[in-house]
């Protein structure tokens, strides 16, 4: 594999650097744009609220095994990310997620089912 890479070409490395946080800057807005549309319904806060639930984000990971534990850790620290996410994105969207969560589970007939 060859490259073209010349220690001596500042002009091309500010180039190249500038390229790369664009780049990333796009795939960051990308990512958000992402979320609010995922986060704008109804389905998708769904969604996202039973990937936070399973990830165990709302719960501890302790566990007597530690390899039981880091797994865990590994699963909430996923989680926990989609939740950076919706609140540097779309904030106002997780409050309304909680709140259709805590009405279905008020409104949950004990079966794990929704009656309406």
């Amino acid at each position: 594999m060859s490259t073209n890479y010349d220690p001596l070409d500042l002009r091309g490395q500010e180039r190249d650097r500038a390229d790369k946080e664009l780049r990333e800057r796009l795939d960051r807005q990308n990512e958000e744009a992402d979320m609010k549309w995922l986060m704008s319904q109804k389905r998708g806060r769904r969604m996202a609220w039973r990937f936070l639930d399973s990830a165990g984000v709302f719960r501890t990971t302790f566990a007597a095994n530690a390899m039981q534990m880091a797994f865990a850790e590994g699963n909430r620290n996923a989680g926990l990310r989609l939740l950076g996410l919706i609140h540097a994105a779309c904030p106002e969207q997780y409050h309304v997620m909680m709140k259709e969560h805590q009405d279905d589970a008020s409104n949950d007939d004990g079966n794990g089912r929704n009656p309406n």
